[in-house]
């Protein structure tokens, strides 16, 4: 699925400050090379349901291992693998018998160390590949994850290699052992270890996904095949970074293929739009989303407008930068592909007048593409009365409620416009009238 770095940023799926990221919170790697394969994924969502479809199948597969899954295998472990090849040690004799080990200890005590502590982790390691290919092992596994636990159990099917995933944790290698099994790890191993590690680290970038599934109840979405034209059906549908959200059910289509969004600020738009395109987004991963269903079409792009900003080394306005987006936009997905395109406060960057004038005939123009979904969060409420003669626009809106002079969010979704006028409410709230009064 295509999606801009814009995009990325607005749904927060990376951040600077990664404790608000979506990838940052799914994040449950336990080495580097999960995690390196794990951004890859992210960055790299799915268009063709085949591969949505396997992932879901390699992610299902090791959720229901999860119980089982080896916990031998760690960062530490794989960093000392890769330092243990980066070493300058000293060759190793080709004989292993007391006499050669015992002259190799004694003259390059060290790097005799060294190794021995090596291959401790070596053997950890690959004890750790031994479970998961019996834990993975299965005729009807997808066919990616298949090559891989095939192409695993082909290394470790070398005597040596063997041998050492059969060693039991903690084992104290004797001085011919550490050097029989430290000279084959240093001069025959190498290339073998990578790949596997390699292997590994796809793996567990899948894990992750599969523990993330259980630690956050998330589902699997379920992909309607052959739809010609997009469709979103969820229930119970929330933001994955919230801790505690209001659900939400939504469904669109081709006959209400344009939401129009109204609401006070802080009634949850921007969170709904983003709730909205960010399990569009993982259901593309292959993973599972935060709702209690969700069947969707797939999606060839996903595209939004939400955090504009100026540009000031450029000149360039916020408004300036809002026409330039939505332009983008519009060349990008009247193409005829599917794409789902969020739009939150649409022209803040102008003055009310010309806020209204634009947004009328950015809607008018954008309900003419029948072959994407919409979502638009909107203050301009007077220009829902003249799109009510659409019959593909659909207006939700938030409700807000006033008590002892104090805002009620209900963070539910109904069907209308909204007619809330609250700023005034919320200036006077805040003080702020009092303090201009005491002027």
């Amino acid at each position: 699925m295509e999606i801009d770095q814009t995009s990325y940023n607005d749904l927060a799926i990376f951040s600077q400050n990664e404790e608000f990221s979506v990838f940052d919170k799914l994040n449950f790697t336990e080495t580097l090379e999960g995690r390196e394969w794990l951004l890859r994924y992210f960055r790299n969502p799915f268009s063709d349901l085949a591969k949505i479809s396997e992932t879901q199948q390699t992610v299902r597969q090791i959720y229901n291992n999860l119980d089982q899954w080896p916990t031998s295998i760690s960062n530490g472990t794989i960093m000392v693998l890769v330092k243990f090849y980066d070493s300058n040690i000293d060759s190793l004799p080709r004989g292993s018998d007391l006499v050669n080990a015992g002259m190799y200890k004694l003259l390059h005590s060290p790097d005799f160390s060294l190794v021995r502590y090596s291959l401790e982790h070596f053997s950890d390691f690959l004890r750790g590949m031994k479970e998961i290919i019996h834990l993975l092992r299965d005729s009807e596994a997808p066919k990616e994850l298949r090559s891989f636990i095939n192409r695993a159990e082909t290394i470790l099917n070398n005597v040596p290699a063997r041998e050492l995933s059969d060693m039991p944790k903690g084992k104290s290698f004797s001085i011919s052992e550490t050097v029989y099994y430290g000279r084959y790890v240093k001069e025959h191993f190498r290339n073998h270890c990578f790949e596997l590690i390699n292997i590994y680290g796809r793996i567990d970038a899948w894990h992750a996904m599969a523990r993330a599934m259980r630690q956050y109840d998330l589902v699997f979405p379920e992909f309607i095949d052959g739809a010609s034209a997009p469709i979103i059906r969820a229930e119970g549908l929330h933001h994955i970074l919230l801790e505690s959200a209001v659900p939400y059910d939504i469904e669109m289509n081709r006959e209400g293929n344009f939401f129009f969004l109204t609401g006070a600020n802080m009634a949850g738009k921007s969170t709904f739009i983003k709730a909205v395109g960010t399990a569009v987004y993982l259901a593309h991963l292959g993973m599972g989303v935060p709702a209690s269903s969700m069947q969707l079409s797939v999606f060839d792009g996903l595209l939004s407008n939400i955090n504009v900003v100026d540009n000031i080394v450029k000149g360039e306005s916020y408004f300036f930068n809002e026409v330039q987006r939505i332009r983008n936009t519009i060349l990008k997905i009247n193409d005829g592909r599917k794409w789902l395109v969020l739009i939150d406060e649409l022209f803040k960057g102008t003055n009310v007048q010309d806020a209204m004038k634009c947004s009328s005939t950015v809607i008018r123009g954008l309900i003419k593409i029948s072959s994407s979904l919409f979502i638009l969060s909107t203050h301009l409420y007077e220009i829902g009365e003249e799109l009510k003669r659409y019959p593909n626009i659909r207006f939700r809106y938030f409700e807000t409620s006033v008590e002892n002079d104090q805002l009620v969010f209900s963070y539910q979704l109904k069907e209308g416009i909204s007619n809330d006028r609250i700023g005034y409410l919320i200036l006077k709230r805040e003080r702020v009238v009092e303090l201009l009064e005491a002027l």
